[in-house]
């Protein structure tokens, strides 16, 4: 089968797009045939080698988390799905080195989902990993209906998903981005505001009683700027910055979590969720991919088409 491969440590040149073996499902696992790949921040992050102490790396290495395909073989044991369903999922394992970058992927059950009906192949490939996020984190900070959520980065992958899940509870949201993104916030129903020097100015503006939860998505001083509008200083989320623990709030690790995947579609087919798809690339192009999720300036999601 064709996959994307990094045999050594590096940036987009060092992936390669090679033909390897088919992997064989094992107990617990289905073998998918993979319609499409999500593109994350966190696979440049892998092939770079910079998460060793976190996670269990190994090369020659394929890198993905996010798939949306279709199944070919159930492994021993598995009873929740048959070949031929399609499906969605967050594939990450104790050991990461076989991803989604590729025409097959194996994938343990309890890191998949039913794909949601409502979503395209590329739709699907590009919710797992920040929809699991998104969600993870505004069940953290105990996001509610008719409360005031500001999320940083909101335009962004996870960022957008948080809008529209927060907005789905019954929440208020203001999402922080650049001006140019901002059309797009309040085409999903967010309010906007410009990051940078007097944020919490400018979200008083919009709620001068502060905000009730918020989701950090970009770092630098946006959990400090969050702790002075909250009105509880615990109650914010970040996804990129290690020190938020130490100031009270809370750290997500993203966790594969069947129900939560399942929680996802539902809210995708009930019409509160979709994924705005930035590009889709073939799969030969996954270093251009690495590229342009390098600048910083995707809205939404990088895919690549694979099946």
């Amino acid at each position: 089968m064709r996959a994307v491969v990094a045999r050594r440590y590096g940036g987009p040149e060092a992936l390669e797009l090679m033909e390897i073996d088919k992997p064989e499902p094992g107990a617990g696992s289905v073998l998918i045939r993979v319609k499409a790949a999500g593109v994350n921040p966190v696979d440049r992050h892998v092939v770079a080698g910079h998460l060793d102490s976190i996670l269990e790396v190994s090369l020659p290495l394929v890198p993905g988390f996010d798939v949306a395909g279709v199944i070919e073989a159930v492994g021993p044991g598995v009873t929740e799905f048959s070949a031929g369903d399609e499906v969605f999922g967050y594939v990450r394992t104790e050991q990461v080195q076989h991803g989604t970058y590729a025409e097959f992927v194996a994938a343990p059950v309890h890191t998949i989902a039913r794909k949601p009906a409502s979503l395209t192949w590329q739709q699907a490939a590009g919710l797992p990993l920040v929809g699991l996020t998104a969600l993870q984190s505004l069940s953290r900070v105990g996001a509610r209906s008719e409360e005031t959520v500001l999320v940083h980065a909101a335009a962004g992958g996870v960022g957008s998903v948080a809008v529209q899940i927060a907005l789905a509870r019954g929440a208020r949201v203001i999402g922080t981005a650049s001006e140019r993104n901002h059309e797009f916030l309040r085409s999903l129903g967010a309010e906007p505001v410009v990051y940078g020097d007097g944020l919490a100015e400018r979200v008083r503006e919009l709620a001068p009683e502060g905000v009730d939860a918020a989701v950090d998505c970009v770092g630098g001083d946006a959990v400090v700027v969050s702790q002075e509008l909250l009105k509880d200083p615990s109650r914010v989320a970040s996804i990129v910055d290690p020190e938020v623990t130490q100031r009270g709030g809370h750290q997500v690790w993203t966790q594969p979590d069947p129900s939560d995947l399942a929680a996802l579609a539902s809210l995708a087919d009930a019409g509160d969720l979709t994924v705005h798809i930035d590009r889709v690339l073939p799969l030969a192009e996954a270093a251009d991919a690495f590229r342009l999720s390098e600048t910083g300036r995707v809205r939404g999601k990088i895919v690549l088409e694979i099946g």
